[in-house]
């Protein structure tokens, strides 16, 4: 059975529970709750993994904090024995308007010191990820503390369709690859988004 690893960042801690830079913790959450699953801990990380289509998808939130990333994800690709164009890592992009979805094949971190950590740790850019905006709606050297907070109440609803949507993707790219999720998702546009909601199995 094909094998795939879904990283979603974020902070452990309930300080962090549903903050912005925790959408990818918020995104394998809600996709696992669709399967009746659960998550675990294990080393370095949370787990649960999920069958789809005859594929095995291990879902894991690294428990090493945002800033270590890389020792997770390097731990499970090794464990799993799973090569590096089965994994996907989701993380919470600033340059994003918020509950974009952007799916890439690689690229450099950014700002964002979990996708550089990751980077540092494999020595490589070359792996997917799946950008979820949260816009940068702070005033100059408040970043930290706005990705730290929660949503507001006005994106809540929007918020919630997005992980579904990034769900189907994550999805769609165990079943159908990463050129056929780009295709199919990068183009969605927000407000014309006719995708029906997951569906408990």
């Amino acid at each position: 059975m094909k094998k795939f690893l879904i990283i979603g960042l974020g902070n452990i801690g309930s300080e962090y529970h549903e903050t912005r830079h925790n959408i990818g913790f918020m995104i394998v959450d809600a996709l696992v709750a669709t399967k009746n699953g659960t998550f675990a801990s294990d080393r370095y990380a949370s787990v649960s993994t999920l069958r789809h289509k005859g594929r095995q998808i291990i879902l894991i939130k690294p428990s090493t904090y945002m800033n270590l990333s890389g020792k997770s994800v390097r731990y499970w690709l090794e464990r799993e024995n799973i090569p590096i164009e089965n994994m996907l890592v989701i993380y919470d992009d600033i340059d994003l308007e918020p509950g974009t979805i952007r799916i890439k094949p690689k690229g450099g971190g950014g700002s964002h010191n979990g996708i550089n950590h990751i980077i540092e740790i494999l020595g490589t850019q070359n792996f997917a990820r799946l950008r979820f905006g949260i816009g940068k709606n702070y005033s100059q050297g408040q970043q930290v503390n706005y990705v730290l907070e929660k949503f507001d109440s006005d994106e809540s609803e929007l918020i919630k369709q997005q992980i579904e949507i990034a769900g189907k993707a994550i999805l769609s790219f165990a079943t159908g690859g990463l050129g056929n999720t780009m295709n199919a998702f990068n183009k969605k546009e927000i407000e014309k988004s006719t995708e029906k909601p997951l569906t408990k199995e």
